[in-house]
């Protein structure tokens, strides 16, 4: 028998990061193993987001991780994507809440808030001392948000917001949510504003029997004739492009993040088979489980290398839109694939919550979806080929 070669090994990324992205990988590492693995399959069969952890998630710096200035950590694109990547290993919900922190709210404030919004929000935030949620997707239209019903109507020095929002990460937990409306008819009129927990007519909701993120709050805005002033409008945010890019930049997050969990279902796969014996001999003796093994690392070393590069040409300022889906996609088709394998390659055991497997199954089905459906970054990645939108 030779030596086993690890997936780490195969990937080979360490050559290939600086000293300071291999500390944050190693740093947040440490941290999901001692802090996050021991409860999160509790967390997931109760249903309850490990809220605990926050504080701990601010000081390890990945709250607005890749983020300039106000408290924000400033790391690369490839050091923030390699903490996704660490998180997710241990569970998607926790990623999912670190990505809605950060590359969807904050990055919203940063990117399309006054000078006043950034100060006051964004160093609580990156301290995890305030959550927020980003409330977009409505219940009759997510991958078509231009459709969105809810709309924002101007009262002197105030604004009056009326709608609803579903599907949304953090909701009841929020301290602020940024909200999307239309303050006319067409998706030139998209605006955003920012609405505080406790504002008159604005309520959140749970959404019962959810069968995967469970160690995620996800819930449903309601705003009945909430009034927020001038002064909670996103002042830099026009039509609908400016919460398109709050997707996309957290799409990057996702792509990275979701590779977490394949690795980490395909050596618990290695594990088991090579300590399961069946018919006399460890199951990874067998043609057909290597072959299964086989595959599962052809494509997550693949996308592990693509990942990095497209993280680097973030950092340039490089990277397209139809790149981001194009990660996205591919990303996320792959871990879902590695987890069903890796499930069946576990037999009845990989039902189990203790082998994870099955866990991270639920979840990445989400994830295949949100951020945009598997079907939706292929019409934008056949616009990019074609020059031809098919939505």
């Amino acid at each position: 028998m030779s030596t086993p070669v690890s997936l780490e090994e195969l990937i080979a990324w360490t050559s290939l990061l600086s000293e300071e992205e291999r500390l944050v990988r190693a740093s947040v590492a440490r941290f999901v193993r001692d802090r996050c693995q021991p409860i999160i399959a509790g967390c997931f069969e109760d249903g309850e987001f490990p809220k605990q952890l926050i504080p701990e998630l601010g000081a390890l710096g990945v709250l607005g991780g890749n983020l300039e200035g106000y408290g924000c950590p400033g790391m690369s694109a490839v050091a923030y994507g390699l903490a996704c990547h660490e998180i997710e290993a241990c569970d998607s919900g926790l990623r999912s809440f670190v990505s809605v922190q950060t590359s969807l709210v904050m990055y919203a404030i940063h990117r399309f808030g006054s000078e006043a919004q950034k100060r006051k929000w964004l160093p609580e935030m990156a301290a995890g001392r305030v959550i927020g949620c980003f409330g977009l997707t409505e219940p009759d239209h997510g991958s078509d948000p231009g459709g969105m019903k809810t709309r924002a109507k101007r009262d002197g020095d105030f604004w009056r917001l009326n709608g609803s929002k579903l599907w949304i990460t953090n909701a009841q937990i929020a301290d602020i949510a940024v909200v999307w409306a239309k303050t006319g008819d067409d998706e030139k009129s998209v605006t955003g504003f920012i609405v505080e927990r406790g504002a008159e007519g604005f309520s959140a909701t749970d959404i019962p029997r959810k069968l995967s993120m469970r160690a995620s709050v996800t819930g449903g805005l309601s705003l009945d004739d909430v009034r927020v002033s001038e002064a909670s409008r996103l002042p830099e945010a026009r039509g609908l492009g400016a919460p398109l890019s709050c997707l996309n930049n957290a799409r990057f997050g996702v792509a990275f993040g979701v590779l977490g969990a394949a690795r980490a279902c395909l050596e618990q796969a290695i594990a088991y088979t090579m300590g399961r014996t069946q018919f006399g001999v460890p199951l990874a003796r067998k043609q057909l489980v290597q072959q299964e093994l086989a595959d599962m690392a052809n494509e997550v070393v693949k996308a592990s290398l693509l990942s990095l590069h497209f993280a680097r040409l973030k950092d340039e300022g490089k990277l397209s839109p139809a790149q981001v889906s194009l990660l996205k996609r591919n990303n996320c088709r792959i871990a879902l694939e590695a987890a069903r394998k890796s499930r069946a390659l576990l037999g009845a055991n990989g039902v189990s919550g203790d082998y994870h497997v099955m866990r991270h199954a639920m979840n990445l089905e989400s994830t295949y979806t949100y951020e945009g459906t598997n079907e939706i970054h292929a019409l934008i990645l056949g616009r990019a080929l074609t020059g031809e939108s098919a939505f």
